[in-house]
C-alpha cells in the first residue's frame, strides 16, 4: 500500500503526465456524458422495450461496448463500432490490393492519406447503419408514444446526429491519443465496457439473493472466478516465445566474431481481438438466413442461432482457431524477419540465414499460435459456459469474449506508457517484480 501511495505521488509530480491523465479523464467524461444525451424527438421514460431488448445476444453486445447509450438512443448509440469496422477493411484492404499496399510503405504520409480514407469509410458505414439502428428503434418502441413524430423528418434528422455522433466520439479518441495516455480508440471502448460492469455486477447480485440459501457465497465464488480468468487472459497477452538471434560484432572473410545473444520475442496471441471478431460475423448469418420461412433453414437456426448450445460454441470455437492462424500469418511475416536479420548480421544458432530462417520461424509461430488460438477459443466460449451455470447473462460477457480481451489488452498497455513516462524520469516503474508487457510486448523489445 505504501508503494502504491507513493507511485501515484510521483506520477502527480510529473507534470507532463499529470496533464495527460488530466486531459483524459476530462473527454472520456465527455464522452460518458454523451451517451445519456438521447436523441431528439425521443421520450427517454419509454424505452423500457429498448432496455429489455439490449439485456442480452447480439444487442447486449452491441449496447456494452457504446456503454449503454445503445439502449438509451443516445446520439452515441453507435458509439465507436462503425470506425472500428472502417479500420477492419481498411486493414484487410492493405492485403489484398496494391494502391492500399503502397501507402503502408509511404511512411507518414501513407498512412494520413490511409486515416483519411478510413475517416470518410466511417461516415458512409454510420450512414447505413443509421436507418437500420432506427428501423429497430421504431419497432421497438411501437407500442409507445416514445417517438413524437415519427416521420421522414426523424429519420433523416436522426441519421445525420447519429453520424456527427460518431465522428465526434472517434474525434474524441484521436485528441486522448495525441494528448492523453493510452490509445484513445480502444480507451473509449473500455470505459464502456466497464460502466455496463456495476449493472451487471448488481442484477447478477439482486438475482442470486432472491434465491433461497447461499446466494451471496455464489456471488463470491462468481468474482473469484472472474479474477481467475482475467489473470489467465493477462497470461495470454503477455505471453511470448523467445527465439535467440546472435548478432556478429565484427565480420572478417566469412567467420563472424564476438557474437551478442538476443531474442526476438514472437506472441503467443499475435492476432489479438481479431479471430474473435471474424469468428462472430461468421456465426451471425443464421441469423440472415432465419429471414427464410424453409424448413431446412429454421433447423439451421435453431442450432446454431443458439449462444448457450453445444454446436453454436464448438463452431464457434474452430473458426477462432482458424482466423487465428489465418490472422497470425498475415500480420507476421518471417520472410521479412530472416531478411531483417540478415541486413543487421544477424542468425538464428544452428539454422542457416535465408530460407532455412524463415521455414524455421514459420515453424516456431506455427507451434506457438496452436495453444494460443485453443486458448483464445476457451476465452471466447466463456460467457456460454458461464450463462449455463447459472451467472445473468449480462454479468457472464464479463467472464471471456471480446470484452476481456479489449478490458485487459488497453489496462496493460495504458499502465505499460504510464511506467514508461515514470522510468524516464528515473523513478520506479509500477510493478516491483518487472516490466508491464502490452499487448505490443514488453518495452525492451520495441
Amino acid at each position: 500500500m505504501k508503494r502504491f501511495i507513493e507511485t501515484l505521488k510521483n506520477i502527480w509530480r510529473i507534470e507532463d503526465l499529470r496533464a495527460r491523465i488530466l486531459t483524459t479523464l476530462g473527454l472520456v467524461l465527455v464522452y460518458r456524458l454523451g451517451s445519456f444525451v438521447v436523441l431528439p424527438g425521443i421520450d427517454p421514460t419509454q424505452l423500457d422495450a429498448l432496455k429489455q431488448q439490449t439485456a442480452s445476444g447480439l444487442e447486449g453486445l452491441l449496447d456494452m461496448f457504446s456503454g449503454g447509450a445503445f439502449s438509451n438512443a443516445s446520439i452515441f448509440a453507435l458509439g465507436i463500432m462503425p470506425y472500428i469496422s472502417a479500420s477492419i477493411v481498411v486493414q484487410l484492404m492493405t492485403i489484398a490490393i496494391p494502391y492500399f499496399q503502397r501507402l503502408q510503405k509511404e511512411g507518414e504520409s501513407g498512412r494520413k492519406k490511409m486515416n483519411q480514407i478510413t475517416r470518410w469509410l466511417t461516415v458512409l458505414i454510420t450512414a447505413a447503419q443509421g436507418p437500420s439502428y432506427l428501423f429497430n428503434l421504431k419497432v421497438q418502441l411501437a407500442s409507445t408514444t416514445a417517438i413524437i413524430n415519427p416521420g421522414p423528418f426523424f429519420t433523416i434528422s436522426s441519421v445525420i446526429i447519429l453520424t456527427a455522433g460518431t465522428l465526434f466520439v472517434m474525434w474524441l479518441g484521436e485528441r486522448i491519443t495525441d494528448k492523453g495516455v493510452g490509445n484513445g480508440i480502444s480507451l473509449i471502448i473500455m470505459i464502456g465496457i466497464i460502466a455496463r460492469l456495476p449493472f451487471a455486477l448488481f442484477a447478477e447480485l439482486a438475482e442470486k439473493l432472491e434465491q433461497q440459501g447461499g446466494g451471496l457465497v455464489m456471488v463470491l465464488v462468481e468474482i473469484i472466478l472472474l479474477l481467475v480468468v482475467i489473470m489467465g487472459t493477462i497470461a495470454l497477452v503477455q505471453a511470448t516465445r523467445r527465439v535467440p538471434v546472435q548478432y556478429a560484432k565484427r565480420i572478417v572473410g566469412n567467420k563472424q566474431y564476438g557474437g551478442v545473444r538476443q531474442y526476438i520475442p514472437l506472441k503467443i496471441n499475435a492476432a489479438g481481438v481479431m479471430p474473435i471478431i471474424f469468428a462472430q460475423a461468421f456465426m451471425f448469418l443464421p441469423m440472415m438466413l432465419g429471414k427464410f420461412n424453409s424448413e431446412a433453414a429454421s433447423k439451421f437456426v435453431q442450432t446454431f442461432g443458439n449462444y448457450g448450445g453445444f454446436w453454436y460454441n464448438f463452431t464457434f470455437a474452430i473458426l477462432i482457431i482458424a482466423f487465428t492462424y489465418f490472422y497470425t500469418a498475415v500480420t507476421v511475416n518471417p520472410t521479412q524477419m530472416a531478411e531483417d536479420m540478415k541486413r543487421n548480421g544477424g542468425f538464428i544458432p544452428g539454422v542457416k540465414p535465408g530460407r532455412k530462417t524463415v521455414e524455421f520461424l514459420d515453424t516456431v509461430m506455427s507451434r506457438i499460435t496452436l495453444p494460443g488460438s485453443i486458448f483464445l477459443a476457451i476465452i471466447a466460449v466463456l460467457p456460454a459456459i458461464a450463462s449455463l451455470i447459472g451467472i445473468n447473462s449480462q454479468f457472464s460477457q464479463f467472464f471471456g469474449g471480446t470484452s476481456l480481451l479489449i478490458l485487459v489488452g488497453v489496462v496493460l498497455d495504458t499502465l505499460q506508457q504510464v511506467e514508461s513516462h515514470l522510468l524516464m524520469r528515473h523513478y520506479d516503474g509500477l510493478m516491483k517484480s518487472g516490466r508491464i508487457k502490452g499487448r505490443t510486448g514488453s518495452a525492451s523489445s520495441i
